[in-house]
């Protein structure tokens, strides 16, 4: 780097990746850009609950498991700025697994898979930061992904959760026999890419069907070990140059140990000197014919599991053909969806990636599977889906089964499952702007009273609280009132008038008098007086921008 000049970011380019993506395709098949200040860029929508199945929370129905109806974007910044809902799930989801539009140019029967490949990265950047907000800092995101876009999105995620983030790559055999028509390769495979939110991301194992026949010595607790050598050989590894690996042990006889191996090749000792004298007292010692050999005990009772692999074969993790029967058999006679994936699949991942009473989203609920074998599992979940059949047609009718013990297939029997829980669907509302022709924004005309206030709420980052009127929303000290009509010097003197000592209040009106901000200083300093949309869009476009900067 020449001095003086600022470090230069390696991150993958495509065109208009400055701009805001609006509409991935419009009625002429084209995507629409925006500038980043359109406030659909940063727009906070309302939503609504609309149905509750199985056992519900009263008290705080935020906390529920979720199923979405709407745009995927929408749903990750609701769960991210409206404080109800950030309360819940804001740096606190432990595995997002997503298996988005694969961009392949065909057309599903429930999807459209379709973009140019810089319209899908932006697509992608936009919901991908989102969920980095979104994840515990021992989270884990999962994206499925078929060799189409994989090394696209791997570069992607280098750039938005850090390339020494980076967990791996699975490779899942998703068909059970090869295509005899295909032209060229028969792809028999899918891809998995792997990040973590940081370095905290633990990943659980996978248990052993049998002790590996080494596990042969026992102690005289009767506990069965089996013993690696504390040298390690070797001369091309980088940990070889470490000092700390060098260093003479006592042998039980009081003679000096050094790592050089038996047979004069330099090699160096897996400990550092201070772990060894920690652990000098588990250490085994045997004496060969040129000396003393000092061993590690791995004990089988510490072997509940081993790490997971990166090959998923299809006799342990089934097949896009599975899953497609265990749709037919929750709902026969109904066209399953093209690429479903098995209960078995979504079993592994959520295994390894959280534990009972975690939160597991996805965010393109497809066919529900995630949310099925997630509530199997014990987790909290959030499901999205855009599209409103599906949701009614398969994912709301098959959690409701899975609830019911009505769900005999996938991982059903190996879970023990019989029933129980519920969750909620939620409806996001439309726009709560519209955009004229020349860049003015309106307030959309039907968006009146209490909407208004939840939705000046969720904009402006304030709790809605509907019992202390003429106030709607609260944000520590700050109060928050929302007007739909003008507001002047006798409305600002009553507000005011109305607060507590240490409290000041945020004025979001639809019309002001002049010289209103300066008469509401006066009269409460440290108040603000806000216009409708205006300023509430300008406001929470500073707000996210402030958050994502912290979080990088």
């Amino acid at each position: 780097m020449t001095e003086g000049k600022a470090p230069v970011r390696l991150e993958l380019t495509w065109p208009n990746k400055d701009k805001f993506l609006l509409i991935p395709r419009d009625d002429d098949g084209k995507p629409v850009w925006v500038e980043p200040t359109h406030p659909a860029a940063h727009e906070v929508r309302l939503t609504t609950f609309t149905g509750a199945v199985g056992e519900v929370n009263e008290a705080d129905p935020f906390a529920d498991n979720l199923a979405f109806r709407g745009d995927s974007l929408d749903v990750l910044r609701v769960l991210r700025d409206v404080p109800e809902y950030a309360a819940h799930y804001r740096g606190k989801v432990k595995l997002v697994y997503i298996d988005p539009p694969f961009n392949t140019g065909q057309t599903f029967t429930h999807y459209d898979d379709w973009m140019e490949h810089s319209v899908w990265l932006s697509f992608m950047r936009d919901r991908l930061l989102l969920i980095k907000d979104l994840l515990a800092p021992d989270g884990s995101v999962w994206v499925h992904l078929d060799d189409a876009e994989v090394h696209r999105m791997r570069c992607l995620m280098d750039e938005v959760f850090g390339g020494g983030n980076f967990v791996s790559t699975v490779v899942w055999e998703k068909v059970e026999r090869p295509r005899m028509d295909a032209k060229g390769f028969s792809a028999r495979h899918d891809s998995i890419l792997v990040f973590s939110r940081s370095a905290t991301f633990s990943p659980n194992g996978i248990g052993h069907t049998e002790l590996p026949s080494y596990y042969n010595l026992t102690d005289g607790d009767g506990r069965v070990y089996t013993r690696a050598q504390l040298r390690k050989g070797g001369s091309n590894s980088r940990r070889e140059d470490r000092p700390n690996l060098f260093y003479p042990i006592k042998a039980p006889d009081g003679t000096d140990i050094y790592p050089k191996r038996d047979d004069g090749i330099d090699g160096r000792w897996r400990w550092s000197k201070k772990k060894m004298l920690a652990e000098y007292d588990t250490l085994e010692w045997v004496q060969g014919r040129r000396g003393w050999n000092p061993y590690t005990k791995i004990f089988a009772d510490n072997l509940s599991s081993k790490p997971p692999e990166t090959i998923w074969l299809r006799a342990e993790m089934d097949t896009n053909t599975v899953a497609k029967k265990e749709i037919k058999a929750l709902f026969p006679g109904v066209n399953p969806f093209d690429t479903p994936k098995p209960e078995r699949l979504l079993e592994r991942v959520i295994h390894i990636a959280s534990n009972p009473g975690d939160i597991v989203l996805d965010c393109f609920g497809g066919s529900g599977t995630t949310a099925a074998v997630a509530h199997k599992m014990g987790r909290r979940w959030v499901t999205v889906e855009l599209s409103e059949s599906t949701l009614a047609d398969f994912i709301a009718p098959r959690i409701t089964k899975v609830i019911n013990g009505e769900d005999s297939g996938g991982i059903t029997v190996a879970t023990e499952w019989s029933g129980g829980g519920g969750f909620r669907t939620v409806e996001v509302e439309p726009s709560l702007y519209e955009v004229m022709d020349d860049g003015l924004v309106l307030l959309r005309e039907d968006l009146s009273g209490t909407d208004l206030a939840r939705a000046m709420c969720g904009q402006l980052g304030f709790i809605y609280d509907a019992d202390h009127p003429p106030f709607c929303g609260q944000q520590g000290r700050m109060r928050l009132v929302v007007i739909d009509g003008v507001v002047g010097t006798e409305e600002i003197r009553n507000l005011t008038e109305q607060l507590a000592d240490n409290q000041r209040v945020t004025i979001a009106a639809t019309a002001a008098l002049h010289g209103g901000e300066d008469l509401l200083k006066d009269f409460s300093r440290g108040s603000r007086l806000l216009k409708i949309p205006r300023d509430v869009l300008e406001r929470s476009s500073r707000r996210i921008q402030q958050r994502r900067e912290a979080t990088k």
